[in-house]
């Protein structure tokens, strides 16, 4: 699970079994339809998981954070886990 920074400073949130593979893929272009056209993308946060099902459980949490909550986990807060 990872979540990049956008080039207008927007965040996006999304898994894979590669993270450098996919973020690659975000700056060239072909990524997720979102992030085209707000290249070039900074990796800024990830989070590694056992199962497919939790990474997609953690980005969805992830997704329903508010932005000051989605800042706090990237700085090293706990970015609102304990809903999780």
């Amino acid at each position: 699970m990872y979540v990049i920074e956008c080039a207008d400073g927007t965040l996006y949130t999304g898994y894979t079994t590669d993270v450098e593979r996919r973020v690659a893929e975000h700056d060239a272009g072909e990524g997720a339809k979102y992030t085209r056209g707000r290249t070039p993308v900074t990796l800024r946060h990830v989070e590694s998981f056992d199962s497919k099902s939790a990474a997609m459980s953690r980005e969805y949490a992830i997704k329903s954070l508010s932005r000051p909550e989605k800042e706090s986990l990237i700085d090293g807060g706990d970015g609102g886990s304990d809903a999780v």
